[in-house]
């Protein structure tokens, strides 16, 4: 009965998603957008997806996708606050508009900045306005060498502000999120915390749509004499690739059979790494696989030994650390706020985002099997308790039942 009841929450209603990314491209916001349309949509919401002109298409029943023009002429839009999505964002507004005048919809999902228009085209238009926060803006203009200028900061930091202030449901990505949305006096009854913890295959329309960098499948990937530590997702400064590089330089001097496999990247990233495992005597130890399609991401990880996150800096939790921690391999972190929001010592090897410290954890995670094993099993009952997909589709429900009262 709760299961049919909860099928049948969102049954009638029509959402329009706003997205201000390159959709679908396999980084975080854009797997996040994708699983949060994915379950409301198996709950029977109608979504208008309106999303950058970059990506591929999706093949997922009541999901209708609507894209801006592509505007070649910029090139790949990166991760990241930047010209290029200013730029887009005006046609982002532009195309708002347009499908409020055309349809009524019974509410506004705003992911990221897209919220701050929405705020202001709210009372023109009365929908109700939910705000999927992803992170801090203000804090990514600087974060990403965007700006410092104090003015601008501020000005976002008001439009972030008024926005939580006037959403009728907000949703954040994590406990550090959650807690700066509560400071800025959002009502806990209309404050969700769906992490993104789930990491199905992601269902890609049919032939005819535009190949990518992500379609691509790994060419033939050396077997390995001794044990392999895998880390896949996208090699932006703040992931800690160099720091995990060197440490591993230090595993070889007491497992010289190691192998450590990078899963993405763009080829300037993977080639300033390469240039990096050289120089520290590691290259030819050193996979590099460049972007590959998500079956193949995750094939990859089940061929590891053990899988790392050697993020240096942030506050958001990494997608990843859920699909690591459910995967049944030992996992080594650093001992930042943006990992331990989630992970602990019961569950993972956590280590100083230092060489010394990672190749210390590295290497007790594959010499240490008896520890290594109980902290699996650690990760898997905390994956299944408190993030596995029955308590994703949970919250999404909350979320919902909140926007039809």
């Amino acid at each position: 009965m709760a299961q049919a009841a909860r099928d049948r929450r969102g049954r009638g209603m029509k959402a329009l998603v706003i997205a201000p990314q390159p959709f679908f491209a396999a980084r975080g916001t854009p797997f996040s957008v994708y699983y949060r349309s994915l379950v409301m949509s198996k709950l029977g919401v109608q979504v208008d997806l309106l999303c950058y002109g970059e990506g591929e298409d999706i093949d997922v029943p009541n999901i209708r996708v609507v894209r801006i023009p592509r505007f070649r002429f910029l090139g790949p839009i990166r991760i990241g606050p930047s010209p290029q999505k200013l730029f887009l964002d005006i046609f982002m507004l532009l195309w708002t508009i347009g499908l409020l005048l055309r349809r009524r919809y019974d509410y506004v999902h705003a992911h990221e900045e897209s919220v701050f228009w929405c705020r202001f085209l709210n009372p023109v238009f009365r929908f109700r306005l939910a705000y999927d926060m992803h992170s801090s803006l203000p804090q990514q203009l600087t974060n990403f060498g965007f700006t410092r200028n104090r003015l601008v900061i501020g000005t976002f930091r008001w439009l972030e502000r008024s926005a939580l202030k006037t959403s009728e449901a907000v949703i954040t990505i994590c406990p550090d999120l959650r807690d700066y949305a509560l400071e800025a006096g959002v009502d806990p009854q209309r404050l969700f915390l769906i992490e993104n913890s789930i990491f199905d295959e992601v269902r890609l329309a049919g032939e005819g749509t535009e190949a990518s960098p992500e379609d691509s499948e790994p060419t033939h990937i050396p077997s390995a004499s001794g044990p392999r530590v895998v880390y896949a997702g996208t090699f932006e400064a703040y992931q800690g690739l160099d720091i995990l590089v060197r440490a591993f330089a230090l595993v070889l001097k007491r497992q010289p059979g190691a192998q450590l496999l990078l899963v993405g990247g763009r080829p300037d990233q993977i080639e300033e790494l390469q240039r990096l495992a050289r120089d520290v005597n590691a290259g030819e130890r050193c996979v590099f696989t460049g972007r590959v399609s998500k079956s193949a991401a995750m094939r990859l990880l089940e061929s590891a030994d053990v899988l790392v996150s050697p993020r240096s800096e942030g506050t958001n939790t990494p997608l990843k650390v859920y699909e690591q921690l459910a995967s049944g391999k030992p996992l080594v972190a650093t001992n930042i706020w943006s990992h331990t929001q989630v992970l602990n010592e019961d569950v993972c090897f956590l280590v100083e985002p230092e060489p010394d410290s990672m190749a210390q954890g590295l290497l007790r995670a594959v010499t240490d099997p008896e520890t290594a094993g109980q902290r699996v099993q650690a990760a898997r009952k905390l994956y299944s308790t408190a993030y596995s997909r029955p308590v994703y589709e949970q919250k999404v429900h909350d979320f919902l039942v909140l926007l039809t009262h």
